[in-house]
């Protein structure tokens, strides 16, 4: 058994790696989980409610995100070797598409339990986000998902762990730290929904369509600095859908402002 036998290989046991990329989103998922339990606990509802959503969601989740990204790149990277479409250690999970699965499975779900749908989406989005900005470090490790070209002098500019910088150095050159744009900007957005939005909501909905509109705005203005965007013709694919989510958040959160019912409390 080897510890960090390298820079993307968290352990080593014989064959078996477990990578960076893959403990991050399981870190991330499960804190989003314990977040989503105790709002969950908060309404008055049964801790296995949850845990049976979950398990299946981050499956459901890996699936949508692996299958959107290789819609977008099948050209460049699958049709050659189809078989490393299933290599997801390698990377190329489009986050986007993990979230749209997961509203169509929330959907289902909370139904079939006769819970509000927004009220779910209240308690479990905020926590999305710490899972977003946690695997989002995996692509650090995997490096991948960073920005253009940037100097040295830029980045030493923003302060970074030296660790950091000496990271962003990939094909000859330093690049914007992206994928730490993005960690940090989706961080900054679940603590305006948990300490603002949560606060002066009153209605159910408020935080699920905030969500929507905070991650959208972040993704759309880091995904502009990247160098391996998912495309649609000349349009970058992620930029596109982060505008619907920017639309549909704000639409819901009039929607709710108008229509909605009273806040159900966890706070």
């Amino acid at each position: 058994m080897q510890f960090f036998p390298s820079f993307n290989v968290f352990l080593k046991i014989g064959s078996l790696e477990i990578h960076y990329y893959a403990l991050c989103i399981i870190l991330g998922a499960l804190i989003a989980y314990e977040l989503g339990q105790y709002r969950f606990k908060k309404l008055g509802y049964a801790r296995n409610i949850l845990s049976d959503y979950f398990f299946a969601l981050l499956l459901l989740g890996i699936i949508g995100a692996r299958i959107w990204y290789v819609i977008f790149m099948w050209n460049e990277l699958y049709a050659a070797n189809p078989m490393e479409i299933f290599a997801i250690w390698h990377g190329g999970l489009a986050i986007q598409g993990g979230i749209f699965v997961g509203l169509i499975y929330s959907a289902y779900f909370f139904k079939k339990h006769e819970i509000p749908f927004l009220v779910a989406g209240d308690a479990i989005m905020p926590g999305v986000l710490v899972a977003q900005a946690l695997g989002r470090w995996g692509n650090f490790f995997n490096h991948e998902a960073y920005g253009s070209a940037v100097s040295l002098q830029f980045l030493q500019s923003l302060h970074l762990p030296q660790f950091i910088i000496k990271n962003m150095y990939i094909e000859n050159a330093y690049h914007h730290p992206t994928f730490l744009y993005e960690s940090v900007g989706n961080m900054i957005v679940f603590f305006v929904i948990i300490l603002l939005v949560r606060h002066f909501s009153k209605k159910n909905g408020t935080q699920f369509f905030s969500y929507f509109v905070g991650y959208g705005i972040v993704r759309f203005f880091v995904e502009g600095l990247r160098t391996d965007s998912l495309m649609l013709g000349p349009l970058r694919i992620a930029q596109v859908i982060s505008l619907i989510f920017i639309a549909v958040g704000i639409a819901g959160m009039i929607y709710v402002y108008k229509k909605g019912t009273a806040r159900t409390d966890f706070s």
